[in-house]
């Protein structure tokens, strides 16, 4: 096991990031929920940072909820693994309906999450994104790719563990990636946490309202 837990992985983040030597009034961290929220507050509580939450969903294969064909993003930004897709035999009206299915799942959840609150302006900002690890990284992908049309000043991606393969191509899509640990052969993400316990929605709401800005 490389971490005890959620908390214990955005302690040792910190830790790294404090090098970047990031400002409160210029720079956040964004956290995709749930499991990443738990691992963001961590962050922003030991670099002084506000904490806002990131929702993006899997696009999943026909009659298989565990495959990830793509993602989208709460924007609209859609990244879809077209070969995994044909694949799986997910048409373009599959395709179609299982975006919109998620999109309105998100919209659910940043109700939930925020409220009435709006989000964070991000533009010039240095924004911090985080999650508890990478798989197969469809979700992370569409996030840093919706982000970046915010026109943030630096795009940092932290996250405790991931796949080499999949990190080498997060590096084309932010600014910089900090990273913990990858492991080569890689399992699941939770396989490299001692507690891997479900996060609920009532922990993301308390975490984000402790850090809001």
């Amino acid at each position: 096991m490389l971490f005890r837990d959620r908390q214990d992985a955005g302690r040792q983040l910190a830790l790294r990031l404090a090098s970047l030597h990031l400002d409160p009034k210029t720079a956040l961290v964004v956290a995709i929920p749930r499991g990443g929220v738990v691992v963001g507050a961590e962050i922003a509580a030991a670099l002084h940072l506000p904490l806002d939450v990131y929702i993006t969903r899997k696009l999943v294969a026909p009659g298989n909820p565990e495959l990830a064909i793509g993602a989208v993003a709460a924007d609209g930004t859609v990244f879809l693994d077209e070969d995994m897709a044909r694949s799986a035999g997910a048409s373009e009206r599959y395709v179609a309906t299982e975006t919109e299915r998620q999109t309105l799942e998100m919209r659910r959840r940043l109700r939930v999450y925020r409220g009435d609150r709006p989000p964070p302006l991000l533009k010039g900002k240095d924004v911090v994104l985080v999650d508890d690890g990478i798989a197969t990284g469809a979700t992370t992908l569409v996030a840093l790719r919706a982000l970046r049309r915010q026109a943030p000043a630096r795009l940092i991606l932290a996250i405790p563990v991931g796949p080499p393969d999949a990190i080498r191509r997060m590096e084309s899509e932010a600014d910089q990636v900090v990273v913990l640990a990858a492991p080569d052969p890689f399992w699941a993400v939770g396989a490299f946490f001692s507690d891997w316990s479900q996060t609920s929605d009532q922990e993301v709401i308390a975490l984000l309202n402790q850090h809001r800005q």
